[in-house]
This record gives structure tokens, sequence and C-alpha cells, in this order.
């Protein structure tokens, strides 16, 4: 299982950001998807979940509103439409999925809000 995260940068306080998880190694249809986040001295906090069938969502109370999970499963490619960010969304944020029993991650693409 591979998962590649790319997108994330600089943006100011109310822009937006889209992540991309490109993954391989797995029947990528088959299983949800989520994107975690983690900030300095923090811990890891998941940020949003898709479903593998329907592509049902869930979101977390801080995200909810302005962060949009979606996949493409012909491109084997989950994304984080991010937007009105806010400083408090600065983190790195990771793509995750549980596969035979296993939590599987990425590198991490750092994110960063501020002027």
């Amino acid at each position: 299982v591979q998962l590649v995260e790319s997108g994330g940068g600089l943006v100011q306080p109310g822009g937006s950001l889209k992540l991309s998880c490109a993954a391989s190694g797995f029947t990528f249809s088959n299983y949800a998807m989520s994107w975690y986040r983690q900030a300095p001295g923090k811990e890891r906090e998941s940020v949003a979940r898709i479903g593998s069938v329907g592509g049902s969502t869930n979101y977390a109370a801080s995200v909810k509103g302005r962060f949009t999970i979606s996949r493409d499963n012909t491109k084997n490619t989950v994304y984080l439409q991010m937007n009105s960010l806010k400083p408090e969304d600065t983190a790195v944020y990771y793509c995750n999925t549980y596969w035979w029993g296993n939590n599987y991650w990425g590198q991490g693409t750092q994110v960063t809000v501020s002027s």
C-alpha cells in the first residue's frame, strides 16, 4: 500500500487549497479513505472520511462547511478541498486507509495558513 499526498503550501487566511492523495497497492474503490492532520505539539486528529460505496462523508466539527472530501475511483485518488482557511488549520495533513487490519499513512503534506 502506498499513499502519496500533494497540494500543500502557504496560504493566507480566507484562502483555499486542494490536497490530493494518490493511492496504490490495493483495490482503492473498495475502501474508505480519510484525511487526518497534526499540528505542532498536538495529537493527530481526524479531519474527514469518505466511504467506499456511495461516497458517504463525515467531517470534524472544526472543518464542517469549509472542507470537502471527494474521491475519483478511476484515478485512485482522494481529495480534500479546503476553503475559508484559518491559521488554526495549519498542520501536516495525512492521507489514511485501513486495510486488512492495518492503518496506512502517507508521508504528509504541510499546510500553513498565515498572513
